[in-house]
């Protein structure tokens, strides 16, 4: 029986009885440098298709590549920062394939003599405990240009009636993490894939050596799974999840993935050796291509580099310039905060913890700037589809909006309609506030109590309910002030001024 033969999916707590998960992630990371890995285009992200591209990154006959220093010092601090040994003297190679989007049919990478090795990243996972993930190696590496297949259903080369080329990417320095194998998770190998992906993405941004955006491909997880029977000492054959670009779809990648091999190997067919496409809108995974082995891409050193040997007094200089770790400095500042393990997990998982300390540095309270950025930004960054932080709006401007609140200029659910403005690029909060006035709290006493005096005399039975002492009945005066005034009153003030008027 073959793999297509097989049932689909199998349910997910019957594959954790029969087999047990191995997995292997490589982690690409498009490094923040100004210009490419081995010549001087630009690495600007959003450019128009092939503005950024020169002979060197076109690999025309005759030009010569020329290492780039801030790229090297990127993958040392990374390496340092995963725990790893700092290779003395390493060598360039040429992974040798051809493929539309990489125009000299080869790629300049590292093969046998990475940059860095033998390191280590301690994630938390969802429960508060830590798993030591082992890392293999991080090699720099140059990336490949962009394809664009038009005319197909899925996007997909296949059903496609033609393809376009953007070589404006190809040559951006690139830092590929690689781990040892993953064995033992069980049925948290997905959880442990989340968290993996997770506390890498905040090391790297934390070293400010790129932007780590999953959703632009700046950082592009590729995820090896495979199965073995329980009770099995050889591993099973793998499969590699290709450009899965969210933390979440991370998680369920992997979980699919072991369902449907489990299907195949339960119906006594043949897991294929293959790169599969992570499915955004299902879930699912699709068959790519047959994975080659390191003999297909027959690697020989560059002859065009020298070997980079950085120097121990270097590398030393390098790690006294890593940053506190992330998880560090949020036990600090969840101490500091006085908030619970339950609330730091949900502005991690929502990728806000770095936005609400900023915003606090901007001067917002802990409490409004939390509140801000995990209820009224999130649901924004949902309705956009985007992350957290690519929404256009910063902790700056946030920490302006707080500031307004408290001065009474504005209410929350003014505040909101101020950010929505933000949002939609017209400017500062300030900014926006002047050019709609009609936004302002209403301050003016005078119509305020006209507006309660008129709700009261509207609602003479709620008017008898909260003279009688029934305090909770304003409630219904106040929402009518607030619909007459446009969410202009404060509703605070309504409720005292309603009080008053009716002892």
């Amino acid at each position: 029986m073959t793999a297509v033969d097989a049932p689909d999916i199998l349910d997910y707590d019957e594959v954790l009885t029969k087999y047990e998960p191995v997995m292997g992630m490589e982690v690409h990371v498009e490094l923040g440098t100004a210009t490419k890995m081995f010549c001087p285009c630009p690495t600007e992200f959003g450019a128009e298709p092939n503005t950024q591209v020169c002979p060197v990154c076109l690999g025309m006959p005759g030009s010569l590549p020329v290492v780039n220093a801030a790229a090297v010092e990127s993958a040392i601090r990374i390496g340092l920062a995963l725990n790893c040994s700092i290779t003395p003297w390493g060598r360039f190679a040429r992974k040798n394939y051809f493929y539309p989007d990489q125009p000299k049919n080869y790629q300049i990478s590292q093969y046998d003599e990475p940059i860095a090795t033998e390191g280590y990243l301690d994630v938390i996972l969802d429960d508060g405990t830590t798993w030591r993930v082992e890392i293999e190696r991080a090699h720099m590496e140059e990336d490949t240009g962009k394809s664009l297949h038009v005319g197909g259903a899925t996007g997909r080369i296949h059903g496609a009636s033609h393809s376009l080329l953007d070589y404006n990417r190809a040559g951006v320095p690139l830092v590929e993490i690689v781990t040892k194998t993953i064995h033992g998770a069980g049925e948290r190998a997905p959880e442990v894939a989340r968290a993996y992906v997770t506390a890498l993405r905040d090391l790297l941004k934390s070293l400010d050596v790129s932007d780590v955006r999953m959703d632009q491909g700046s950082m592009r997880c590729d995820a090896n799974i495979s199965l073995m029977p329980i009770g099995a000492k050889e591993l099973g054959t793998r499969t590699e999840t290709k450009n899965v670009n969210s933390l979440k779809s991370v998680e369920v990648a992997v979980r699919y993935e072991m369902r449907r091999q489990a299907a195949v190997l339960d119906a006594g067919g043949e897991v294929i050796q293959e790169t599969r496409h992570f499915q955004e809108a299902d879930g699912t995974t699709a068959a790519g291509r047959r994975k080659e082995t390191a003999e297909d891409y027959r690697y020989f050193p560059e002859p065009d580099l020298e070997p980079v040997a950085p120097s121990a007094e270097w590398v030393e200089e390098l790690r006294g310039t890593l940053p506190e770790l992330p998880w560090i400095r949020r036990a600090r500042i969840q101490k500091d905060w006085g908030i619970s393990d339950e609330v730091m997990r949900d502005l991690v998982n929502a990728g806000a913890i770095d936005l609400v300390i900023a915003t606090t540095e901007a001067g917002a309270s802990p409490e409004a700037a939390r509140s801000w950025w995990l209820s009224y930004l999130s649901q924004q960054a949902n309705t956009r589809g985007v992350e957290l932080g690519a929404l256009p709006i910063t902790p700056a401007q946030v920490a302006q909006v707080v500031a307004l609140i408290d001065s009474g200029k504005l209410n929350n659910k003014v505040a909101r309609q101020v950010v929505d403005h933000v949002l939609d690029g017209e400017g500062d909060p300030e900014q926006v506030v002047a050019a709609h006035p009609e936004l302002v709290v209403e301050r003016d006493e005078t119509k305020l109590k006209a507006a309660v005096d008129e709700a009261l005399a509207a609602n003479p039975d709620i008017a008898d309910k909260i003279r009688s002492g029934k305090v909770q009945a304003a409630g219904k005066i106040v929402g009518d002030v607030m619909k007459a005034t446009r969410g202009q009153a404060d509703a605070a003030r309504v409720k005292e001024l309603v009080i008053e008027a009716c002892s």
